[in-house]
């Protein structure tokens, strides 16, 4: 299982992100770094020994006309493998992005306006090279009114599944930033479709890192444990984490 640090940009820092509330977002305080620069938070993992970086780019997300020359920037400073939510709704964006050097295109439920375009990506763009966030906020899907009609989450990860979908990420933005948990119930559920899952929001330590490699979880985000110190480098070594 893949531990994964996370940045999230907004106005072109590294902030904390804390359950989805966006607007009350403030620049990182963290024990691995004392910078809220992109790059340097980026270059910061990278000297902790981790090779993937998930980031939610939220400037990318509100202002869709926007470049992503801080991604490329972060690519080509850090050496690290990025996989990117950058709010894409179009192929042609998905294209821009991956011109970056990005690893991996992440397709957000929150962002996204159709089904269509989720299928369109899986054909035009390598298949390993996309993965779709199934956005939640507790037990809702978190969406646009335009999207298509869709069921309760678990029915929805079957429906990406059947048309092709391998890697999905299970992003509860209730819990992101909270250290309340993981919601166990719903990730066996999830992984019970025999999709490649990761998961985000809630991580509390070290234990819950263990318990979600039995369960067979692909991946773990994580940000707010290692910026606190909750869960050191010391200790996913220890556990062969990194």
């Amino acid at each position: 299982m893949k531990v994964i640090p996370v940045i999230d940009i907004l106005n072109g820092v590294a902030v904390h992100a804390v359950r989805g509330l966006r607007s009350q977002y403030q620049p990182i305080q963290s024990i691995i770094t004392k910078s809220a620069i992109p790059l340097e938070v980026a270059q910061s993992f990278k000297a902790q020994g981790f090779s993937e970086l998930y980031v939610a780019d939220l400037d990318a997300i509100v202002d869709c006309s926007s470049g992503f020359s801080i991604l490329k920037g972060i690519v080509e400073g850090s050496g690290l493998n990025l996989m990117v939510d950058a709010g894409i709704t179009s192929l042609n964006r998905a294209q821009q992005l991956l011109e970056t050097g990005v690893s991996k295109l992440v397709i957000g439920t929150e962002t996204v306006t159709s089904k269509t375009f989720i299928a369109d990506a899986l054909r035009q763009f390598d298949g390993d090279r996309i993965m779709i966030s199934l956005d939640l906020k507790g037990d809702r899907v978190l969406a646009k009114p335009e999207f298509d009609d869709y069921p309760d989450p678990i029915c929805l990860l079957e429906e990406f599944k059947g048309m092709g979908v391998r890697q999905v990420i299970v992003l509860d933005l209730a819990r992101v930033g909270s250290g309340e948990g993981v919601n166990m119930a719903f990730l066996k559920a999830a992984l019970d479709l025999g999709l490649e899952v990761y998961v985000g929001g809630g991580v509390r330590g070290i234990q819950d890192l263990v318990e979600l490699k039995t369960l067979g979880a692909s991946g773990v985000l994580i940000a707010t444990a290692l910026h606190t110190g909750k869960i050191s480098v010391a200790d996913l070594k220890r556990e062969g984490f990194l």
